[in-house]
């Protein structure tokens, strides 16, 4: 076996970007597809407004969308 020497930095980047590889493939296994679990409109748009990181703009985009969505109801 050869051993190879490299900085200590560019390790500690090796290490941090095989932790979020092995982060994002667990992610991925996970069923990404699945319905969420809340299926009342308006409580979900009030959650989004309650977080305070999205604008009107988005939040009305949202509403719009989860409207057009079978899966939801009132």
């Amino acid at each position: 076996m050869n051993t190879i020497t490299i900085p200590k930095k560019e390790y500690q980047e090796l290490v941090e970007k095989r932790i979020r590889y092995d982060y994002l493939r667990q992610m991925m296994e996970r069923d990404l597809f699945s319905p969420p679990p809340e299926k009342n409109r308006k409580k979900i748009v009030s959650a989004f407004k309650v977080a305070e990181k999205y604008n009107q703009k988005f939040l009305k985009s949202l509403e719009k969308g989860i409207k057009r969505s079978s899966y939801f109801n009132s």
